[in-house]
């Protein structure tokens, strides 16, 4: 009985020997990749939501354009900042950050297209205060379109950067995607895991290998910019990544997308891999979307050529 005991104790030491050094190294890790101070926050931008504090910029005058980045690892409203200040010359332009990016508030909570729909609906209602035009990239085009479907009077016109694929948000999460989502929320060592997969060698391969066309014109300062977001907020920055991973932000959104009589304007990059086949189920599903490919761009066509794009938004908007 002794003996059992024993090993029982020196196993018990040597789990929280491991799970202290862990605890350090997450802590470490997180301290160091904001050392770049890359995201600056004004105190009087956040809008106290329900599941957290959403921050925001506004800038400029004239009828307001909300900016909506991706759900990539790392995003935040420092995706827009190349073009932003040119919109505000003829707009009132407002940039958040979505709940558990960037410097918002990272709930730890299961995340939804339900929360962001709502989300995006409230800020409009309560912070906007008027129907608005919307920029939305990435995942976030499906959270656009179901908040556009359910109230309709929020929205004016509205353009889709690079939007996912419809039959990718028709997945739902199986066994295997919830045993992934368990995982990766575990205290400690599923930080250490998200770490892992959000190293500053996996944020920059992200960069070249799926957000620019070129890879050589990968722009340091975004990448510093997402390396940091990525790690804003501790422990509590998994769970998005979490919910993601197991495709519990998936939704179809077939029904809303052909319901819509908005104006709709998908923006493609042209090296995005499916794009044509990806804008062409748009447009069947609403033949009255119009789709403009940007040449020598890929994920991010307003970071990579925002002249070109700003071009695209001058004349849909």
């Amino acid at each position: 009985m002794s003996k059992n005991k024993h090993k029982f104790l020196t196993f018990a030491a040597l789990m929280t020997g491991a799970t202290v050094a862990v605890h350090f190294i997450n802590h470490t890790i997180a301290t160091a990749a904001q050392l770049k101070q890359m995201l600056h926050i004004s105190n009087d931008n956040y809008f106290e939501w329900r599941f957290g504090n959403i921050y925001y910029t506004k800038k400029g005058t004239g009828s307001p354009i909300l900016l909506i980045h991706d759900t990539l690892p790392g995003a935040s409203g420092y995706e827009w900042s190349k073009i932003e200040d040119e919109l505000a010359i003829d707009h009132t332009v407002y940039t958040v950050d979505l709940l558990g990016c960037g410097r918002s508030d990272k709930s730890s909570i299961t995340y939804t297209n339900f929360v962001y729909v709502q989300m995006i609906s409230d800020f409009i209602k309560k912070i906007i205060g008027q129907k608005t035009d919307v920029i939305a990239s990435g995942f976030s085009g499906s959270f656009v379109t179901m908040a556009c479907h359910n109230e309709k009077e929020l929205f004016n016109k509205i353009m889709l950067v690079n939007p996912p694929s419809l039959t990718q948000l028709k997945q739902m999460p199986n066994r295997k995607d919830r045993l992934l989502k368990a995982a990766l929320e575990i205290p400690i060592f599923g930080t250490l895991v998200y770490h892992m997969i959000v190293s500053r060698d996996n944020i920059n391969n992200l960069f070249i290998e799926k957000m620019y066309c070129n890879p050589f014109h990968v722009d340091n300062q975004m990448a510093d910019a997402y390396y940091e977001a990525a790690h804003k907020g501790g422990y509590y920055t998994r769970f998005l990544y979490s919910s993601l991973a197991a495709k519990y932000i998936n939704i179809n959104i077939c029904h809303a997308l052909k319901a819509l009589d908005n104006s709709i304007y998908i923006v493609e990059g042209e090296t995005e891999p499916n794009g044509k086949a990806i804008t062409d189920d748009y447009c069947a599903s609403n033949p009255a979307i119009e789709v403009s490919i940007l040449k020598e761009t890929k994920h991010l066509p307003h970071v990579e050529a925002p002249e070109a794009f700003l071009e695209q938004v001058k004349i849909f908007f």
